[in-house]
């Protein structure tokens, strides 16, 4: 089996107005990723994506230019049943037979962002052709699966202090969730703003349900450290992106300071950024999105060092089909994970894409069974929302519309 064709897309979604939200980010009008097809030449297709914004929103024409034009016709005649390998080539470079015979690692340069989230987008398709081509399902390559279906919480909470507790109330009817998120930081100005409105969403919650506080990385560690002591008395389950991910020894000094879990890393890629939060100490909950890490294949392995480190490993999955059923399989398979971030904004990248079904019931998700990834993309949808980028495709023929 080889690889005969590789292509990416920008995908832009459009949200409809009365579905959208207000964050840090500003507000979200339109769903965009890069979605990517690898086909083979025994008819085999695997789906990826990349991301560059952890946002729904986002510019992706570089990092499709990447994947078409760079990365792209180095895969051409590879066999695509290689997953970690491939991963190893494209992230070592021209250096990868020289890293291979020595036994570690020597990335070339610029190894991070776009370059990782390509390879990301690569290696899910890669795990997507090499479960259908076995005809099982991922997660049973990973090392098989703890149930069929997964606990998840309710990602949303953006609602200012006089709806946050009827919004987040509203999420946990709708799916039976006993665990919700919400977003607070820079979004609400002053710290004292976001802990209102915490104390808000507890009071309507009661004490059965677990509240996650979201910063999305807008705090210094002194504010951080103000909230968390304003929230002390709301059991808040964890505090995610409390400062920017570049501030490690920020985190690492405010997860010493607060009774509260820390958890991070959607901004992280690779297992190394995540092993030096694992020796400082700085995060509780390792959250990777599959999209911008480094794929199945670079999860795995932040995964197990959360594993080692007696910490916890939540992906980060608000994202598009391909990603988040990568979130799926892995989160079934690996002995470190414990919850589904399930998007409760408007996802149209998730619903709108794929064939199947997505959704919560009594506040669980069911695994896939079916071979590959398990999802079925609706290429009718993806070709009326691809952004033209004027370019054909790579490997044999013509380019495909998706």
């Amino acid at each position: 089996m080889r690889i005969d064709r590789v292509e990416a897309w920008w995908i832009r979604i459009p949200i409809e107005p009365d579905r959208q939200h207000r964050s840090d980010f500003g507000q979200i009008a339109t769903f965009d990723a890069a979605i990517v097809r690898v086909d083979t030449d025994t008819g085999l297709t695997g789906w990826g994506e990349a991301k560059n914004a952890a946002g729904s929103a986002g510019e992706y024409a570089s990092l499709v230019h990447m994947i078409n034009d760079e990365i792209g016709p180095r895969l051409v005649g590879l066999d695509p049943r290689q997953p970690g390998t491939v991963w190893e080539m494209l992230y070592n470079g021209e250096r990868a037979a020289l890293a291979s015979r020595a036994g570690h690692a020597m990335p070339r340069l610029a190894r991070r962002g776009h370059t990782v989230a390509a390879i990301g987008a690569i290696d899910i398709a890669l795990w997507d052709i090499l479960g259908k081509s076995l005809r099982t399902p991922v997660w049973r390559l990973l090392g098989g699966r703890k149930a069929d279906r997964l606990p998840a919480y309710a990602s949303g909470g953006w609602a200012p202090v006089d709806g946050i507790g009827a919004q987040l109330v509203s999420y946990v009817e709708k799916g039976g969730f006993r665990a919700v998120k919400m977003r607070v930081g820079a979004m609400d100005g002053a710290a004292h703003v976001s802990a209102e409105r915490v104390r808000a969403a507890r009071a309507a919650l009661g004490a059965g349900i677990d509240i996650m506080v979201d910063a999305h990385g807008t705090y210094t560690v002194a504010e951080a450290k103000r909230f968390a002591a304003m929230v002390a008395d709301c059991d808040v389950a964890w505090f995610e992106e409390p400062v920017i991910a570049d501030d490690k020894a920020g985190m690492a000094e405010l997860r010493a300071a607060i009774p509260i879990p820390v958890a991070t890393g959607e901004s992280e890629a690779t297992r190394f950024a995540f092993r030096d939060l694992a020796m400082l100490r700085a995060a509780d909950i390792f959250q990777p999105d599959p999209a911008f890490c480094g794929g199945i294949s670079e999860a795995v392995k932040i995964a197990n060092i959360a594993s080692a480190f007696n910490l916890r490993f939540a992906p980060h999955l608000w994202a598009g089909a391909p990603c988040f059923f990568a979130g799926l399989h892995l989160n079934a398979a690996m002995a470190s994970s414990f919850v589904i971030e399930y998007s409760l904004g408007a996802n149209p990248m998730i619903h709108d894409l794929v064939e199947e079904t997505v959704e919560a019931r009594d506040g669980m998700i069911d695994v896939p069974d079916g071979p590959g990834l398990g999802f079925t993309i609706r290429e009718d949808f993806l070709a009326a929302h691809r952004v033209d980028t004027g370019r054909e495709a790579v490997g044999e023929g013509v380019s495909r519309q998706p």
